[in-house]
């Protein structure tokens, strides 16, 4: 049986109100369900539906005062779902959610970026990793937020974005991390700050001066690729950190590898693999070089018996709130600017089951 392709929508609207507006028509049952598992999720973390309300609202402000073109996106998402603008702006806010509960967790993602430096684009590729019970969020999306801007990312209903890559060859690939300095005082969702990058930023410097104007409450990598350069941007409330390659090999998991901000980590070895990831990764970059997209996302293939599960499978013995999974396989090429998507983890990638999305809005089989 073939593994189906994420879902993709593309928007032809150059709007942000209208092109809000017929994503939210369009995907309607798919943002309904996926506000749904995420009010379960939040319940089960102990947050009332009146916190949620209250943090949806607070995200909204943010957004409006940091990003008002996107605050419309939301706004029409919301119009064209018929869902209330709150819940929308609760799920573009949901790491942010999660952090003012000081939630932990075992899973979340890693990425490699491999830059040759014999003019041969960079090779990226992560895996994304969430709860099992979210695994029909994904969305894939391809748009042009403004004239002559086109942008390709991988989403999730609702969500404006979080991993992709831009028209002028800049790519984005994104972690959770979590810091002491992550607080209840909501600030711009992480994934909004993303998006803007993709939406603006045709430099790694670009997207750094972007990450350092917004103000945060929680803490996410973004591991900022071009044609020559990479760099992870570490973003928290405490700042702000550039970590760059070495030997032209860049990797991160989800603990802080900037000195000063590893102060204030607050994932432990005793609930999370990613110090274990982190090392596996690391001592991997030739396999993680490799030319093909399938080729590369097999070398992320470790369970947890291989010594490191870069490739996540879901533990049924436990509540759907400590479940992970490698919901899906991501690998950038910006030199084409396209944008490669696989349902599923490492271990479970084809060559003929590859979504992918380039910046020029088409799709290519």
């Amino acid at each position: 049986m073939s593994t189906p392709l994420v879902p993709h929508h593309v928007s032809s609207e150059t709007g942000a109100r209208a092109r809000g507006r017929a994503l939210g028509e369009a995907c309607r049952d798919g943002i309904h369900e996926t506000f749904a598992g995420y009010a379960s999720l939040f319940a089960a973390h102990g947050l009332h539906p009146h916190h949620v309300r209250d943090h949806g609202r607070a995200a909204l402000a943010e957004i409006g005062g940091w990003a008002p073109y996107l605050a419309e996106e939301i706004a029409g998402i919301a119009e064209g779902s018929g869902l209330s603008a709150w819940k929308i702006g609760a799920l573009n806010a949901r790491t942010e959610i999660l952090a003012a509960a000081a939630v932990t967790g075992e899973g979340e993602c890693s990425t490699s970026v491999v830059l040759p430096g014999d003019g041969t684009p960079p090779r990226t590729v992560q895996t994304w990793d969430w709860h099992d019970v979210l695994r029909d969020a994904m969305l894939a999306w391809t748009l042009e937020p403004s004239p002559g801007r086109r942008v390709a990312t991988f989403t999730e209903y609702g969500v404006v974005g979080k991993i992709g890559v831009n028209d002028a060859g800049l790519g984005v690939h994104f972690n959770v991390l979590r810091h002491r300095s992550d607080s209840a005082d909501i600030g711009v969702p992480v994934h909004v700050v993303a998006r803007r990058v993709l939406d603006e930023a045709t430099t790694v410097e670009d997207a750094v001066r972007l990450a350092r104007s917004a103000r945060l409450s929680a803490s996410t990598v973004l591991t900022v690729v071009t044609h020559d350069d990479a760099r992870c941007l570490e973003l928290s409330p405490a700042g702000v950190a550039e970590v760059h390659p070495e030997d032209g090999f860049l990797t991160h998991a989800n603990h802080f590898l900037d000195p000063e901000l590893a102060k204030g980590e607050r994932t432990t070895a005793d609930v999370s693999s990613t110090f274990e990831r982190g090392t596996w990764l690391r001592e991997r970059a030739a396999a993680l070089g490799a030319g093909d997209v399938t080729e590369r996302a097999h070398a992320l293939c470790s369970h947890r018996e291989d010594g490191a599960p870069v490739c996540a499978h879901a533990e049924q013995t436990l509540p759907p709130h400590q479940r992970w999974e490698s919901l899906a396989t991501i690998s950038i090429d910006v030199a084409d600017r396209r944008l490669h998507v696989h349902r599923g983890g490492p271990c479970r990638v084809s060559e003929g089951a590859w979504l992918t999305c380039s910046a020029g809005l088409t799709v290519v089989r």
